[in-house]
């Protein structure tokens, strides 16, 4: 994705695209760590003594007065430390006095004083290009005065969910109709991984209507995303709308999610996804989120794997890679529970698990107990 300059507020989860060097120092100032009283380490060492309180110091004021020798500053935390005080004696050590206080404790010098530059000095690279920003980062460039960062933008993903029978939920269903959920499953999965999402819903099965659907988007989407529609039978309105147009049909060696196509109509990238609601997902998963992710410049793109065992056996077909949903519980010997069956329809599964379990192609019948790795949904 190209560099864009974006307000901190609008950079969560995305990526630094040059170095952050700082500007200033923080602290900018030296400044009280506690509330209490600024001294001279000196005229408390005999304590308890009682100084005359010659000043308040809240925090952000500006216009300092040096502390005199046998005096006392009242100062709050984060205040600027006033010139000739080399020590805070925090206010719980004392009798809290605003004309005089009673100091009942020494101090060394540099107690409870936060020095400037103490966190960062200024000129120093803070974060690298390629950091990708949480809020302690974000906190951090805000503290250091940036109002704006160099990052890679969120990709535009168009996400068309087609299909004659589909019908907004809500709305009363007809004999042979059914509720669009990949559409909005897909949209929220392409948010959830940072990109951000335009979801066209109800593309009839017709080319040219479809065509026609994609035709306003087609400048500001950087990917097309659909569902359904490629497989090999009649009124497979996506793979009719792309063959010959850039985009390439083929079938993968993995259950859910065996129709496949991916390439570029009128210079977006397409992935276009089967329909059975858990092939579109899990494909999401497999191919779709760590291209969204690379494409940001994310260092890491694939969810967090684990290894765990089996609760009860499974069985896949020989040859290809099978994604079994499952329930992980790390606190149980860590042990994978598979939930549902293999269907690619078996929605509800999908939403009770929290991985799926990666069956290798070689493997076609794995018994209670075996190992196994987990990719991890959230």
């Amino acid at each position: 994705m190209p560099v864009d300059r974006l307000p901190l507020a609008s950079c969560l989860g995305l990526v630094l695209a040059e170095d952050a060097v700082a500007p200033i120092s923080l602290p900018p100032f030296d400044n009280s760590a506690m509330d209490g009283y600024a001294v001279r380490a000196a005229d408390v060492a005999a304590a308890p003594v009682e100084l005359p309180v010659a000043d308040d110091i809240p925090a952000g004021k500006t216009d300092v007065v040096p502390l005199e020798p046998g005096t006392a500053h009242r100062i709050m935390t984060g205040a600027p430390m006033p010139p000739g005080a080399d020590a805070v004696i925090q206010v719980e050590l004392t009798d809290a006095g605003t004309s005089r206080v009673t100091l009942n404790a020494s101090v060394p010098a540099g107690q409870n004083v936060r020095r400037t530059a103490d966190d960062v000095r200024a000129g120093a690279t803070v974060l690298s290009a390629g950091t990708v920003l949480r809020p302690a980062q974000l906190g951090l460039l805000a503290a250091l005065g940036f109002a704006e960062l160099p990052v890679r933008r969120r990709p535009r993903v168009l996400v068309l969910s087609t299909g004659s029978e589909l019908v907004e939920p809500g709305q009363p269903l007809l004999p042979g109709q059914i509720y669009e959920s990949n559409g909005l499953m897909l949209a929220t999965a392409v948010r959830e991984a940072g990109g951000e999402a335009t979801l066209l819903r109800f593309v009839p099965d017709d080319a040219a209507e479809f065509h026609a659907a994609l035709a306003p988007h087609l400048g500001s989407a950087d990917v097309i995303l659909t569902s359904g529609g490629v497989s090999a039978g009649a009124y497979e309105v996506v793979k009719d709308a792309f063959t010959g147009r850039g985009v390439e049909f083929t079938r993968v060696a993995m259950q859910p999610g065996g129709p496949q196509g991916a390439g570029t109509y009128e210079g977006v990238a397409v992935v276009t996804l089967p329909g059975n609601p858990v092939s579109a997902q899990v494909s999401f998963e497999v191919f779709v989120r760590p291209a969204l992710l690379a494409s940001m410049g994310h260092p890491v793109v694939e969810r967090h794997t684990a290894q765990a065992a089996l609760t009860s056996a499974i069985t896949s077909p020989k040859g290809k890679t099978q994604f079994r949903r499952g329930a992980y519980d790390p606190e149980s010997n860590e042990v994978v529970t598979p939930v549902g069956g293999p269907g690619s329809h078996l929605l509800s599964a999908l939403a009770l698990s929290n991985c799926l379990i990666e069956v290798p192609e070689d493997a076609t019948d794995l018994p209670a107990g075996s190992k196994v790795t987990i990719r991890m949904l959230w």
